[in-house]
């Protein structure tokens, strides 16, 4: 099928999506068999490629590359950053495997030589360059992403106009324009049929709609390297459910915590009305038919690249060189970026109150504090700046002494063998961040403090010397679960990380060494390696049914999404059905209620009066048999379709049912026990009260605990709990327990839709007129039954010939039927179409001669 998409982004962003013009190809065109070159112009491809190499895409904001022009030459030169986490993840991949990059340069490149550089850079390192206009990039990166994305995926409000910048439509345009550039690179060299393509980050969040729009079974994974908020927090951001349903175009979305995925999962149920569920240990989001997979794992280090760095001949020198500044001193190390997250003024603070209620400590402690340069521009980077510098300089006033400085403040690019070296040397090292996405530094720090052989034999460290650590992290960094020996802290709670220093430095030898045997054998055995490999078959593994089923695209914008469902699903159109209507002469028709011919969101309950008009057509004709099945009760049913006497009701999921308006009401003779009612009642009167915006309706036969005006977290928590605790207490009575939406019902054994619509029809089958037309429409997991006897029932072989049956679901979403309409408005142009088409003859009363018992 093919897909369509957008070229106007201002439109984009308002929410009318059109069509994504052909993407200028400066780069070769993706070979998929020997000799023929893809248009890719079918973005729905059933067919399958032959390639030689398996090949994945890596999205990320920047490319793993440094850039520099030739100062002879003036040409651009170029080269692989070694310490990038994008090139790393290549070793959880197999050899055989091509990677592809795509993302942008840290320069800006002339529009004259761009051409020529995206050829080099192809060539040379498989990347594919996203050459961003100098103001669509500082919309896009300085503005959306660093003044509005990353404030608020950070917990930070803008309360006031001092305290962050508010939603500028504008910068979000320039971010959806900035993720449409991407899009187009990855459309220049992806084959869909094979390719994977792996999305890094909060950067590029809308990526995945423009994609899965072009190319519908693209194979998409995406991962979150910073934290992701609360939906009390993320509900503020105006184009929540943008963000939202892009990451719900991937088929695999990973983060680092649970937190993290837990927050995401609250804002799909919140927002969007998901729910997920945990099968076999995987959490999945049922999203239009495609599930769409959660992936839980922090990212690791890569250790060959931090062992070689340790065993650099300048990492040694620098060791013997802080050994020396640092003798008897006790080395507390701190690695952070320069922003307002990381609490750097927050752990100076620490330390001074170590110092004032430590005196013994005093010329003992130093705190090194390295602060790398600041990613984003503002005046909360130069805020935090100063702080840190005042706080710094009032310490080293009190406590120090023209021979002794408790804090040192390195702040200027430290290169990567210096910073191992202040690792392997530091007796402690504390993250003390108030927010933050991972956090490598505490893993780099135990890789360096357990060294290398050669670095022991460079700086005379015996290869027996016990290897020590302590870790003092704050408990809202990515890494901290991960890392169970650590003293974990409240970052803003001061005296307990003072505290907590002083703990970590005074601890025995002895548990200092078994808590870095236990981190370093994590940290170890999950490497960047194993994380990317981890999520990569993961990803395969979400893919897998890609082309099993049937895709259609839906919805306008950034609301896009793929529906995917069986191959034999599809609409029901009104001619087709209309022409069987006509040529049959026994017609069996099951409508549901809410939801079917009453909209499930009208207040008014009654249906109007174009239904009972269509409905009382549809029943006057004597070819047809037509039954309303509803979980309502008789009494409200009775009230409601009062106009349409011929009508067939079964209410309460078949509890009661009576064949027309001159017939009594019949019950099941199959549950006559309702005893357990009592029982019931109390305990859902309980959870009533307990739960607010819930609701209990009491029926004839049943009770059902309603709570979706409920708290969706807490409602969802409550009715697990009360269906496992019905459930218990009901174990020996004759009833069963079902969760619906948003509903937990109680109902007798022995009743459902489904039995009604098979003894309907098996009732016509002994009397002598088997139906040849079968019609069954519903909404709701209860109509399923219906679907599934009516296919049960006329497969039997006493029937002379098959029924043409349509059991229709409302809604686009997997079903047992085969067809589906969109709404109820669609259900009453169809049974307008058949009632146009019915013949109006007058019927009798006595022409319905069994009664519901004599059906059994």
């Amino acid at each position: 099928m093919a897909s369509m998409s957008c070229a106007n982004l201002l439109d984009l962003a308002s929410g009318n999506l059109l069509d994504i013009p052909q993407t200028p190809r400066a780069l070769p065109r993706v070979m998929t068999v020997p000799g023929i070159i893809s248009d890719l112009e079918d973005g729905d491809s059933d067919g399958t490629s032959s390639v030689c190499r398996e090949r994945k895409i890596i999205v990320t904001n920047m490319l793993p590359l440094h850039a520099k022009r030739d100062a002879e030459t003036s040409k651009w030169r170029f080269s692989l950053d070694e310490d990038s986490i994008y090139l790393h993840l290549k070793d959880g991949f197999s050899s055989e495997t091509e990677v592809i990059y795509v993302g942008s340069l840290k320069v800006d490149i002339d529009a004259a030589e761009q051409e020529e550089v995206a050829q080099k850079l192809l060539e040379d390192f498989n990347c594919v360059p996203t050459f961003l206009p100098h103001d669509l990039l500082k919309k896009f990166y300085l503005g959306f992403c660093k003044q509005q994305l990353w404030p608020l995926f950070h917990y930070m409000l803008p309360m006031c106009p001092d305290h962050g910048d508010r939603f500028d439509r504008f910068l979000w345009q320039a971010y959806v324009g900035a993720n449409k550039i991407f899009a187009d690179k990855v459309m220049e060299v992806i084959n869909p049929d094979d390719d994977y393509v792996w999305i890094h980050d909060y950067h590029l969040m809308v990526l995945p709609t423009f994609l899965r729009k072009r190319f519908n079974r693209v194979k998409l994974g995406f991962f979150l390297h910073s934290p992701f908020p609360s939906s009390e927090i993320f509900r503020t951001l105006p184009v929540r459910d943008e963000i939202l349903r892009g990451l719900l175009n991937c088929d695999l979305i990973g983060f680092h915590t649970f937190d993290y995925a837990r927050h995401f999962l609250s804002c799909c149920s919140r927002m969007l009305g998901l729910d997920y569920e945990s099968k076999r240990g995987h959490i999945g989001l049922d999203y239009f038919g495609r599930m769409v997979y959660i992936k839980i794992l922090p990212v690791g280090v890569h250790m060959g690249r931090l062992e070689s760095v340790l065993n650099l001949p300048s990492t040694a020198a620098k060791i013997k060189e802080i050994q020396q500044q640092f003798e008897g001193k006790i080395l507390i190390l701190g690695v952070d970026d320069m922003d307002i997250f990381k609490g750097i003024s927050l752990k100076l603070l620490a330390v001074e109150h170590l110092l004032k209620e430590h005196p013994d400590l005093h010329g003992k402690v130093v705190l090194v504090q390295i602060v790398n340069p600041a990613r984003g521009s503002g005046k909360d980077v130069q805020e935090a700046k100063r702080e840190t510098y005042l706080t710094a300089q009032k310490i080293n006033e009190a406590y120090g002494s023209p021979n002794y400085k408790p804090v040192i403040l390195i702040d200027r690019p430290v290169p990567r063998y210096e910073k191992s070296a202040y690792y392997a040397m530091a007796e402690c090292c504390i993250v003390n961040a108030v927010r933050d996405g991972m956090n490598l530094v505490p893993y780099k720090y135990i890789v360096c403090r357990q060294g290398t052989p050669r670095m022991d034999e460079a700086v005379g460290v015996k290869a027996d010397s016990p290897r020590m650590s302590m870790l003092v992290v704050s408990e809202f960094i990515g890494c901290s679960p991960s890392l169970s020996g650590a003293i974990r802290v409240n970052p803003w709670d001061v005296d307990a990380v003072a505290e907590a220093l002083n703990v970590a430095i005074t601890m025995p030898d002895a548990e200092k060494k078994l808590r870095h045997e236990k981190h370093y054998r994590y940290v170890n055995t999950h490497d960047v390696a194993y994380w990317a490999r981890s999520f990569s078959q993961d990803l395969e593994r979400a893919c897998k049914d890609h082309y099993s089923k049937r895709c259609w695209g839906i919805g306008l914008g950034l609301g896009f999404r793929v529906l995917s469902l069986s191959p034999s699903f599809r609409r029901l159109a009104t001619d087709h059905i209309v022409s069987a209507y006509k040529r049959t002469n026994r017609r069996a028709i099951f409508l549901d209620y809410d939801g079917t011919v009453v909209p499930e969101t009208s207040i008014i309950k009654t249906p109007s009066p174009e239904v009972i008009s269509i409905l009382k057509t549809l029943c006057s004709d004597p070819k047809n048999t037509v039954f309303i099945v509803s979980g309502r009760g008789r009494d409200p049913l009775s009230e409601g379709l009062a106009p349409c006497e011929m009508l067939g009701i079964a209410a309460e999921h078949g509890y009661f049912m009576r064949w027309n308006k001159a017939f009594e009401w019949e019950t099941s003779p199959m549950a006559a026990d309702l005893e357990w009612k009592k029982i019931v009642e109390p305990v859902m009167r309980l959870y009533t009260e307990a739960t607010d915006g819930s609701n209990l309706e009491i029926k004839e036969s049943g009770l059902v605990w309603h709570h979706l005006d409920a708290d969706p977290d807490f409602g969802s928590c409550q009715a697990k709990e009360l269906l496992d605790h019905l459930e218990n207490v009901l174990a020996n009575e004759p009833a069963v327990v079902k969760r619906g939406q948003q509903i937990v019902e109680v109902k007798p054994q022995g009743v459902s839709k489904g039995l009604v619509a098979q003894k309907v029809l098996s009732t016509m089958v002994d009397s002598g007129k088997p139906p040849d037309f079968v019609m069954c429409i519903g909404d709701d997991r209860s109509d399923e039954d219906m679907f599934e006897s009516i296919l049960s029932t006329v497969s039997n072989p006493l029937l002379p010939a098959a029924p043409e049956i349509f059991a229709c679901t409302v809604g686009q979403k997997p079903s047992k039927a085969k067809y589906y309409l969109d709404d109820p408005a669609d259900v009453l142009k169809l049974l307008q179409g058949l009632a146009t088409a019915s013949s109006l003859k007058p019927r009798h009363h006595t022409e319905v001669p069994v009664s519901f018992e004599s059906s059994v």
